[in-house]
């Protein structure tokens, strides 16, 4: 492609490398492209909580896509924009689904509300006996009335006994397509989201902000939650260890995290 005009990045397994750490390498080719004037957008299943502090390894001030499309965030205004959620009755309904699907899972929600005020302490709610593959530093755990009481950015189902691809499947044949089911690890946590609501989705929404056609921005990602995004924008870069299902749909594959593959491709241009 010719040099992007928006330049979009995953987070965990793409932008930083194992250590979660992100190289100089790659933080000086995010502040040259910036300097050039081209919006540089993190893409992440992440809350906004958790991805202000890989903003401040690069210094961007601009819009972030969190929850897996869920939820528009400024950086540099530290305020929540844009919001596509679930409301408690749709929580309750899919969590009678997941015990059907999946038997024994056990559901936490993340929350928060337009105008960057979380939904009330904790954001982050579980109930007993659910396991994140990246820690529960700074969840609650709740009955799971209080789980599903309040609007939510996204209701995550943890199951250790199985993989995440095979807790995908599951939960998508009871449900179908009325809500978007992914994973980003895959290690027994599927994260759902209200209907068609994507990574892709997200950054079309950014990209309209920003005023920059589809077929100028460049996406990088790694894992299922990556698909849609890498599948909409113009270019889509697969990393060398990406999932199977995010290579299918690249453009083009470039070294893993471990080798700062983002910056090996924006190199060409920064």
């Amino acid at each position: 492609m010719d040099k992007p005009h928006l330049i979009a990045s995953d987070v965990d397994g793409t932008l930083l490398t194992p250590l979660e750490r992100m190289s100089p390498r790659t933080s000086s080719v995010i502040r040259r492209a910036v300097a050039a004037d081209v919006p540089f957008v993190l893409v992440s299943g992440r809350p906004p909580r958790w991805i202000l502090p890989v903003a401040r390894m690069a210094e961007l001030t601009g819009y972030a896509v969190c929850a897996n499309g869920a939820v528009i965030y400024d950086v540099g205004r530290g305020k929540v924009v844009s919001v596509h959620g679930l409301e408690p009755v749709q929580l309750h309904d899919l969590a009678d689904a997941m015990d059907q699907a999946l038997p024994g899972a056990r559901l936490a929600t993340e929350r928060v509300l337009a105008g960057g005020q979380e939904d009330g302490p904790p954001a982050y709610v579980c109930e007993s006996e659910f396991r994140n593959p990246w820690g529960d530093g700074d969840a609650m755990f709740v009955s799971r009335a209080e789980v599903l009481g309040r609007p939510a950015i996204k209701l995550l189902v943890s199951d250790p006994r199985m993989t995440s691809g095979e807790m995908a499947e599951a939960a998508k044949e009871l449900i179908g397509e009325q809500f978007a089911v992914t994973y980003s690890s895959n290690s027994g946590l599927i994260e759902i989201t209200a209907k068609d609501v994507t990574k892709a989705t997200g950054l079309a929404e950014v990209a309209e902000r920003l005023d920059v056609s589809q077929d100028k921005v460049i996406a990088f990602g790694d894992m299922p939650n990556d698909v849609e995004m890498l599948a909409w924008a113009g270019t889509g870069v697969a990393m060398a260890n990406a999932h199977p299902a995010v290579l299918e749909v690249a453009d083009e594959v470039t070294a893993s995290n471990a080798e700062d593959g983002v910056a090996q491709v924006l190199e060409r241009w920064f």
